[in-house]
């Protein structure tokens, strides 16, 4: 009997020194779940860490895609002060006259279609750029020109100058035109944009014809064929196809570009040249982001421009144009050496804009995939 009551004893003295302490110490059980504490704490500020990294990373990705996200918001904050009947977020390109009378007033109509043609120009190429303005403008075209080399005034006895928007800016090019003077909210009530090199032969291109081929097939992104007597030929894709209303791929198994059935992506398909593209209205959208602006020669634009067309809504319309020589345009060595390191700029930016958006799917691999036969597996 004493020996049960000793081990008895026994028990309740180790449950106490567990329960209650050591020696009459109360504080031993809780310095006991110190340590579990500290795990506990270090797993919180970790999830709180990533979370902040993340939310950061956000943040950076959404300026830069977004940089004038925070001027419009604070913009949007300001415009509370205007009654909601007033405000016109939009702008255009068309001249408006100083003063009117009340008829003419009356036949304003805004609602119509309008297309937009803009062309970087200098005074040596004046008469040809007379000829492709006169086939414009009988299909309701806005004439913009970009005066890369200052001469304005030689312009003023053409018939249709005093109607065309002139901008001046010494030895600048075509994207940099385009950067800063068609931002999409301005051009937004043009339904296509021509953007051109100045030194196309139009003698068989016929804008009207042309539009109908856009509208009718639904494409975004589009070039006028080359006829196959055209200098600086790049790339095969750009000839005419005879007896096609349009084409949007080339086989070519000749050269260091294989272009095959499975082929996708430039230069086979998805591909438009920057001589002479024509862009939708959302298409310039996405195309006018996708300029840099530091970037002025664009080279390495064109093998991307499929990416604003939703990929299948590219095609060289057989249309034709010619291209008669080079532009009147310095051509020294040191602008080339600039368009190659810029090239390799906007090659590297690309890159690692891709490898950042970790959401963003490349379309053409998609596309790639599933046209790709899936191998069939035999069983023996």
């Amino acid at each position: 009997m004493k020996a049960f009551k000793s081990w008895r004893w026994l028990f309740r003295k180790r449950n106490a020194v567990f329960d209650g302490g050591v020696q009459g110490k109360p504080g031993f059980n809780k310095m006991k779940q110190l340590p579990f504490m500290g795990i506990v704490c270090i797993v919180m500020l970790v999830i709180v860490y990533r979370t902040t990294n993340y939310q950061y990373q956000q943040t950076e990705m959404e300026t830069k895609f977004q940089p004038f996200g925070t001027v419009e918001g604070l913009a949007s904050r300001t415009l509370v002060n205007l009654p909601r009947g007033i405000i016109q977020a939009r702008s255009d390109l068309e001249l408006r006259p100083l003063w009117s009378t009340s008829s003419s007033r009356s036949k304003v109509d805004d609602s119509s279609k309008h297309n937009l043609l803009a062309i970087p120009v200098g005074i040596k190429q004046k008469y040809n750029v007379d000829a492709i303005v006169e086939k414009f403008l009988p299909e309701n075209f806005t004439i913009i020109l970009f005066h890369y080399d200052g001469h304005v005034d030689g312009w003023w006895d053409l018939d249709w100058s005093s109607k065309a928007i002139h901008i001046v800016a010494q030895n600048q090019t075509k994207w940099w035109f385009a950067k800063r003077f068609l931002h999409p909210d301005v051009v937004s009530i043009y339904d296509y944009i021509f953007l051109w090199d100045e030194d196309l032969g139009v003698e068989n291109f016929h804008p009207g014809r042309y539009l109908d081929i856009m509208k009718s097939e639904g494409l975004e992104i589009s070039q006028p064929a080359l006829d196959p007597n055209s200098t600086d030929i790049h790339h095969r894709i750009t000839i005419r196809k005879r007896m096609k209303k349009f084409h949007r791929r080339v086989w070519d198994l000749r050269g260091s570009v294989k272009c095959s059935n499975i082929s996708e992506g430039p230069p086979c398909t998805g591909f438009v040249e920057g001589m002479a593209p024509v862009f939708s209205r959302s298409a310039w959208r996405c195309t006018w982001h996708l300029i840099q602006n530091d970037l002025v020669h664009g080279w390495g634009m064109d093998m991307k421009l499929g990416y604003c067309a939703q990929v299948s809504k590219d095609a060289f319309l057989e249309e034709t144009v010619k291209r008669q020589g080079a532009p009147a345009v310095d051509t020294r060595s040191e602008i080339r050496r600039q368009s190659t390191w810029e090239l390799h700029v906007f090659r590297d930016r690309w890159d690692k804009a891709v490898k950042e958006d970790r959401k963003w799917v490349d379309p053409f691999k998609k596309i790639q995939r599933r046209r790709i036969p899936k191998r069939k597996s035999h069983q023996f």
